[in-house]
């Protein structure tokens, strides 16, 4: 029955929705998931989805606008308006993705490892066809129909830097971010991001040699590469040999731009060795080995002081070390350099609370939820809501942070069990009648919570053999430990069996144990 009504659900939707034209392709397809759709599901992901993998790059506002200008360039010959946006993410993986609606963003990764301008319109481009052609739309389309609802394209976020930390919202953002795209998808976006390449006036032949280096990177099994572009976007030689059949069919020649691509990465060439030095760094904090973490964030500074992230990495290691002033002073810094990146924000706010600023605290990490929601921080907000006595408060806290999969969001989760067991006990605690040998009626208890309870008060009912209502006051003072199962008897006459059916139960009151 379930299957049939699930089958008429989706045939109501494809009515309703009907077909669709594949603005790029031209192919019909169904069209579950409409323009207005598109823009809006970007626009809303497009801030957390870079939050959650770095935050954007800004100490080379003019490296930024050259990318925007390239990028812009392609958008202008494709074969669908959009509002498209072009970021570089401050990410040392190799790697780029766009959100529906054309929001677009390329990392600091793999700018580095791109010859000319070509090369970087050959990604650009290969990224505009994904949000062009729907790609990303199609994704959240094949969910709606296997689980019947839009709301259950959500995908599960995937450890991918803060990825894991995002609750609520932004956890859509990190499905759509880490998709793999078909076969068909990548091969439909190589060749019509070629098109857009010749269009624009750009040597195709820059594609095809682009993806040569992609397949040997990814038979070297480099590590760095695996985790990025090639997790999303799988290169082959299939890939390789149908560039070179689109690209016999395009004009040759065309702009290369390598003097200019060589120009506008000059700084960020020239800076590399610092981003390499706060890799390590943060490699060996992970290690706790905080002295060497400290020389490299050092190293880092020095060779570009205007980054953000190093000195939000000083405060990191002087957080380890328990120097709470010292790392107070590094964030402030950090939010000098880059007051748009969550993660500057929240570690603040835990250094607060160390230093015993709760209301800065407090503020902090309000404003970091406000870039990029995360378990820690609404964790952190339900404790400080409930030190002040504010439990209704702090549940919806807790509740918000019980999404994430992370160590504080199952914090949050027995935190906000805790608050809600006491008010809503027949949520957690199953009561079923059961008949003993004697035939004298029974419940059984069972703590589905992972909390012990204690001094439970139930209030039963039961018909007897004359048909009377009987009401039976029970109390259990023991404590019932999670996922134990005690059977009480209510010391009644001997009933048949028949009778259970009859049998009512509900608590009235119960204590988590301590």
């Amino acid at each position: 029955m379930k299957a049939t009504k699930a089958l008429f659900f989706c045939i109501f939707l494809t009515l309703l929705a009907g077909c669709a034209i594949n603005p790029v392709t031209g192919d019909r397809e169904l069209g579950l998931v409409g323009k207005q759709q598109e823009i809006a599901i970007g626009s809303k992901q497009y801030i957390p989805g870079r939050q959650m993998q770095g935050g954007d790059f800004l100490v080379d506002p003019e490296l930024s606008a050259y990318v925007s200008s390239v990028g812009q360039k392609l958008a202008a010959v494709s074969d669908r308006p959009l509002p498209y946006e072009f970021t570089i993410l401050n990410n040392s993986t190799p790697n780029a993705w766009a959100l529906p609606g054309g929001k677009i963003v390329i990392n600091r990764g793999l700018l580095l490892e791109l010859n000319n301008e070509a090369e970087l319109a050959a990604v650009l481009s290969h990224e505009i066809v994904h949000a062009a052609a729907r790609h990303g739309a199609k994704s959240m389309e094949r969910g709606i129909l296997l689980q019947g609802a839009l709301l259950a394209t959500a995908l599960a976020a995937r450890q991918n830097d803060y990825a894991g930390l995002a609750v609520g919202g932004a956890q859509l953002a990190a499905g759509l971010i880490t998709q793999r795209y078909s076969r068909e998808a990548e091969l439909e976006a190589d060749y019509y991001s070629m098109q857009y390449m010749s269009r624009a006036g750009y040597d195709v032949q820059s594609a095809v040699d682009l993806q040569e280096t992609f397949v040997h990177l990814s038979e070297g099994r480099n590590q760095n590469w695996l985790t990025g572009l090639f997790s999303s976007h799988p290169p082959s030689w299939e890939r390789v040999e149908a560039n070179r059949k689109t690209a016999r069919t395009l004009k040759k020649g065309g702009f290369i731009g390598r003097e200019i691509y060589q120009q506008k990465t000059r700084r960020l060439q020239k800076t590399e060795p610092a981003y390499q030095a706060y890799d390590k760094a943060r490699k060996a904090l992970e290690k706790k080995d905080n002295r060497t973490a400290h020389a490299l964030a050092e190293k880092a500074i020095e060779i570009e002081p205007s980054e953000a992230s190093f000195y939000g990495l000083k405060g990191d290691v002087y957080f380890a070390q328990k120097k709470y002033s010292k790392a107070l002073a590094s964030y402030d810094r950090a939010i000098y350099f880059n007051d748009q990146f969550f993660n500057f924000y929240m570690q603040r706010g835990l250094t607060k609370e160390k230093l015993g600023d709760q209301q800065g605290a407090s503020q902090d990490m309000a404003r970091s939820t406000r870039l990029l929601p995360t378990a820690t921080a609404y964790k952190k907000l339900g404790d400080f809501s409930l030190a002040r006595g504010e439990e209704n408060e702090a549940k919806r806290f807790f509740q918000s942070a019980a999404s994430s999969h992370s160590s504080d969001g199952k914090a949050a989760l027995l935190s906000f069990i805790r608050l809600d067991l006491p008010d809503n006990p027949n949520k957690y605690i199953r009561i079923q009648g059961e008949l003993l040998k004697d035939g004298q009626v029974a419940l059984r208890i069972t703590n589905s919570s992972p909390l012990a309870v204690a001094h439970i008060k139930i209030k039963a009912r039961y018909l007897s053999n004359r048909g009377e209502v009987k009401q039976v006051p029970l109390l259990i003072p023991r404590q019932v430990a999670p996922a134990e199962s005690v059977l009480i008897s209510l010391k009644t006459e001997p009933l048949p069996k028949k009778y259970l059916h009859n049998i009512e139960a509900q608590i009235v009151s119960l204590q988590v144990a301590k």
